[in-house]
């Protein structure tokens, strides 16, 4: 059993989608509040909202947690976190747990049956507004049906909530960040505890479930501060002891707005219109979906709908989940580090730090109350440090984990010793892991399915003098009888070519061999570029290339 002294925090995501990046600094908070303080983190699945609830997302948030390196002592059990002596951690398996006490609090008067029906209680809401005044459910009529009138009404399978009856009186909130506020008499109402469907609500689930799992303290974002008072009065019927309260700054962007899983959406769908498109490709969503969506701004396509569409349309979506960063090629460390710093400061000029820094000095006093904002820039440039930071056998390793996870078919197609160089090339520029791979998509094209951008490319090859199309073939011809095919052997030959053709400017040759293997103006550095891509498949783009006049590339 954990001893009484102990801090217990908690973290308690609804499986409903991937982690957000607001979830996450609330769970890395919690766990460095506890870890600071040798005490523990309960990890526990909120998944009472059964339509919003999946077990595979549950499994994203596991994943997502253990990937940022946030461990939890209790909860699910997931590749050596979790377990312990107060499970079930899945809300939707105490429910025998969560009848018991709801049963104390009919017994006791405190809670009751409530009757009403949707419409009456939409007609309950208009009544009040065109009174011009909040509607409070006050449940009187409820309250005063008979036990018998009451038992009656189940039996015939009326549907039923079960609600509350919050005493009369202001209620006061402590809160460890926001500081002390009252919240007066009348303003917390009747509010419901048990569902019509018969699971409880948040507000009595998290209340039984933070009394019986032992959290000293709940660290969670502002947007429940309200729902503290409810908490407090629920705590008190029952006879639990108060956690202490700590509420935090929600994470908005740059411009203002609330950080939210929308982005995307909004994003997408400004994007298609740009573009004209009126009905999806196949494979990604079906045409009447899509076309509601369209037709309805406050409509959302589901994840998997979303990415489909922004991968078949290269529509770059902003990162909000934990696994958009992951997948876009960031560090674990560089953002648990980035959002420690979305509403908490060390002190002093410190930025750069890792977690077990933040568990040891991490405290609610440094918490600001106003809302973070989450620079994107200043994210990436945090990566970028971390990057060129590593050593370069570290870097191999992790831009090879990413390519396994999230470019399997790229891995395929290298040989082990052109990644290797692939990464000598790419090391000091990547801002990101994934940069080695969107980059350089040249390198795993079919050699005859390599496409040129025409642009950028006649500009290249028909301007200078001689041209760039005119030192193309004279290298063409240099290149064919190289037999050290390094980048030490090519900066050999090449090199001495740029003196003798082109005044030793290495740019004015450099730049056509680069269009004519990799379709575009930017590659690695064009030695490494022709040494990872090997002879053969360098020579023979040389010479698709220059099969056609630069006005047809």
């Amino acid at each position: 059993m954990t001893p009484s002294n102990t801090v217990v925090t908690r973290f308690a995501p609804s499986p409903s989608g991937h982690l957000h990046v607001g979830g996450a600094r609330t769970a890395l908070f919690c766990w460095a509040y506890a870890r600071g303080r040798s005490g523990k983190l309960v990890l526990r699945i909120e998944d009472t909202d059964q339509k919003r609830s999946s077990d595979s997302a549950s499994v994203g948030f596991a994943r997502d947690l253990k990937w940022l390196g946030i461990a939890w002592d209790e909860g699910p059990e997931f590749e050596g976190c979790g377990g312990g002596p107060h499970g079930p951690y899945f809300q939707s398996e105490r429910l025998e747990t969560y009848q018991r006490y709801l049963d104390q609090l009919i017994a006791s008067g405190v809670a009751y049956y409530a009757f009403e029906s949707p419409q009456e209680l939409t007609a309950m809401r208009e009544a009040a507004k065109a009174q011009n005044r909040p509607f409070r459910y006050t449940g009187e009529v409820a309250r005063a049906l008979p036990p018998d009138r009451v038992r009656a009404m189940l039996a015939e399978g009326r549907p039923a909530v079960v609600r509350f009856h919050t005493p009369p009186g202001a209620i006061t909130i402590v809160d460890e960040v926001l500081g002390t506020a009252l919240i007066p008499d009348g303003e917390t109402d009747d509010f419901v505890i048990r569902k019509a469907d018969g699971y409880p609500t948040y507000h009595f689930a998290v209340v039984v479930d933070d009394e019986l799992m032992g959290v000293t303290h709940v660290l969670r974002a502002q947007e429940h501060f309200n729902n503290t008072a409810k908490h407090i009065v629920l705590q008190d019927a029952l006879g639990f002891r108060r956690p202490t309260y700590g509420h935090l700054p929600l994470i908005f962007n740059p411009d203002g707005s609330k950080m939210s899983k929308r982005d995307k959406d909004k994003v997408l769908r400004k994007a298609l219109v740009e573009k004209g498109v009126t009905e999806p490709p196949t494979a990604t969503v079906t045409r009447q979906r899509f076309t509601a969506w369209m037709a309805d701004k406050t409509m959302q396509l589901e994840l998997e709908e979303t990415m489909a569409l922004a991968e078949a349309y290269q529509v770059a979506l902003p990162e909000i989940n934990v696994d958009d960063f992951r997948r876009s090629g960031y560090l674990p460390e560089v953002l648990c580090n980035f959002l420690s710093l979305n509403g908490w400061s060390p002190g002093g000029d410190l930025e750069t730090f890792d977690n077990e820094f933040l568990a040891s000095h991490f405290d609610l006093d440094r918490v600001v109350k106003t809302p973070a904002k989450f620079d994107r820039a200043k994210l990436l440039a945090f990566n970028l440090h971390a990057i060129a930071s590593m050593p370069r056998e570290e870097f191999v390793r992790r831009t090879a984990a990413h390519g396994a996870a999230f470019h399997p078919s790229f891995m395929e197609r290298l040989s082990s010793e052109q990644f290797s160089g692939l990464c000598n090339a790419s090391h000091e520029r990547s801002k990101t892991l994934d940069d080695l791979f969107r980059t350089n998509t040249f390198i795993t094209t079919a050699d005859d399915l390599l496409v040129w951008d025409s642009k950028a490319t006649r500009k290249v090859l028909e301007g200078g003098s001689p041209s760039g199309f005119h030192h193309l073939k004279a290298l063409r011809e240099v290149l064919v009888t190289t037999d050290d095919w390094t980048v030490a052997g090519l900066e050999g030959v090449i090199t001495p070519y740029a003196v003798r053709s082109a005044e030793g400017n290495l740019g004015a040759v450099a730049q056509p061999l680069r269009v004519a293997v990799s379709g575009s103006t930017v590659s690695p550095p064009i030695f490494d570029t022709l040494a990872i891509l090997g002879k053969a498949s360098a020579l023979r783009r040389i010479d698709r290339c220059l099969a056609h006049s630069p006005a047809t590339l």
